[in-house]
């Protein structure tokens, strides 16, 4: 049964900052569960984002900011662990460079669904257990360099934005045949980067959870008063991109420090080190822009939230009373 609100969002979603060791394997505690995925990225070098997940198994990389092939190592993830995960020395998740590392539990609980499947080069659904309408997908084809094509209820279902790139939404039937999504399955078209013939394929797929995550859009004001984006609870993590243009690139705030005024962030498709700018603030019940600037506060743009905590738990009373 899905839940209607989560009141305790760490349960699902955390994000960890860690040392790595370039000599020898790691676990990496204070996730506080065992996860599901686990998406790395180097704060202070250029290397390549890493993303591991328990249905793909250990020890295989995909890279979001790329559109390589997946890739297997003993240097990459070894193990998930109840607390974390242990890995190993690999550029993009363990050597001597310091790590972000974003952790999620699969589940109808949390909105998130894990989908293997193997492509046919047909016009096709694939079923999903979310019991919920996805608002956000990223699909990647295992075996070849291709496009990370991607769906967003905010872009609708003529077209596809891709993780690894900064190009404008793709309007090709191609993508997801011209068809929604529904609580149970998900329609993909033709295109190679998730559906070539015999090809392994994964799809992560989401969905709203009041209290936990929020997939929408909204306006940017050109002003560095920036938009308020009301989420219904405290974001801890932010992804978003232009839909107008390629100026607008994908970004995601990294926790480092999290002041008001302070934005550690990486962006997605690119292995740039973490950056830092006054762009945003996190409120208990939203985000506000801070910023002039067409990256985020100037065009449109889809977001994908997930909370630190709710504002209102699933008996009404607001968190943040007393």
């Amino acid at each position: 049964m899905a839940y209607t609100t989560i009141d305790d969002s760490g349960l699902f979603f955390n994000l960890i900052n860690y040392t790595g060791d370039a000599s020898a394997d790691q676990a990496q505690t204070g996730v506080g569960f065992q996860p599901d995925i686990v998406w790395a990225k180097a704060r202070n070098a250029a290397n390549w984002h890493g993303l591991a997940d328990s249905v793909r198994g250990t020890e295989k990389f995909i890279y979001p900011n790329t559109n390589s092939a997946e890739e297997s190592s003993t240097e990459y993830l070894e193990s998930f662990d109840s607390d974390g995960f242990t890995h190993g020395e690999n550029g993009s998740i363990g050597d001597s460079n310091n790590f972000t590392a974003w952790c999620w539990k699969e589940g109808t609980v949390p909105g998130l669904d894990i989908v293997a499947y193997t492509g046919n080069g047909a016009n096709r659904t694939i079923a999903h257990n979310l019991s919920a309408v996805p608002k956000m997908i990223l699909c990647k084809n295992r075996e070849r360099a291709d496009n990370w094509n991607s769906y967003h209820a905010g872009i609708g279902n003529t077209k596809a934005w891709f993780l690894n790139s900064t190009a404008t939404p793709d309007d090709q039937a191609e993508y997801w045949n011209d068809t929604s999504p529904t609580s149970s399955v998900f329609t993909i078209g033709v295109n190679t980067g998730h559906n070539a013939n015999t090809q392994a394929c994964i799809a992560y797929v989401f969905a709203d959870v009041q209290g936990f995550s929020k997939f929408g859009t909204y306006e940017g004001n050109g002003n560095a008063d920036g938009t308020f984006v009301y989420t219904g609870f405290k974001p801890k993590f932010l992804l978003a991109k232009s839909i107008d243009s390629t100026a607008g690139s994908y970004l995601i705030p990294s926790l480092k420090t999290w002041v008001n005024g302070d934005t550690y962030f990486q962006y997605a498709y690119t292995n740039t080190t973490e950056s830092n700018a006054a762009f945003v603030d996190f409120h208990s019940n939203g985000f506000k822009l801070r910023k002039n600037d067409d990256i985020n506060n100037a065009e449109t743009y889809v977001y994908a939230a997930f909370a630190e905590s709710p504002f209102v738990n699933s008996n009404g009373v607001p968190t943040t009373a007393r």
